[in-house]
């Protein structure tokens, strides 16, 4: 008799949760907060002339409980910071990102030393397809001459990657 019930003790306890955990990723996913729930909170903040500090503390715990809003975070709070007698805040928020994402990409080709024109094309097919490629020779076209002896090209290479996806991950879907 023991040896029947520990065994009918044990088939019991092994339920399948993988519905239910499929269920909360789901219910998760719908849940997801975008830029656009956060600008009608900057608004809301910009119309109450500043002073609701609690709605500051709503903006940044959405920014941090969203995935695809973490890398954009310290751009949210510059605008936030920034923003001070403005009619409309979505073309003011649109204006901000066009001018930081010129800034940035500027401040890469430089301190990279990439090739101007082909590196704009290279960022704006990114953004046009959705994702940027950094497989096969889109890189190289991009890249200032270097030798491709010594190991040089590849670190100078493993770094742009880098700093393009860092970019392109920063501005993607805000603007």
């Amino acid at each position: 008799m023991y040896d029947e019930w520990r065994n009918r003790r044990k088939e019991h306890e092994k339920e399948d949760i993988t519905d239910d955990i499929v269920f909360e990723v789901e219910l998760i996913k719908q849940i997801e907060i975008n830029i656009d729930y956060i600008l009608l909170l900057v608004e809301k903040y910009h119309d109450g002339h500043k002073s609701d500090k609690e709605l500051l503390i709503t903006i940044n715990k959405a920014v941090d409980s969203s995935l695809e809003l973490r890398s954009k975070k310290s751009l949210i709070q510059n605008f936030i910071a920034g923003i001070n007698d403005v009619d409309d805040v979505l073309l003011e928020w649109k204006e901000f990102v066009v001018k930081k994402k010129e800034e940035e990409l500027a401040a890469i080709i430089a301190e990279e030393k990439l090739k101007n024109d082909e590196t704009r094309k290279f960022v704006e097919y990114s953004f046009r397809d959705g994702v940027m490629k950094t497989t096969g020779t889109d890189i190289d076209k991009i890249m200032p001459p270097m030798s491709r002896f010594g190991g040089g090209r590849e670190k100078k290479k493993e770094s742009i990657i880098q700093r393009l996806l860092a970019f392109f991950e920063r501005f993607f879907g805000i603007g």
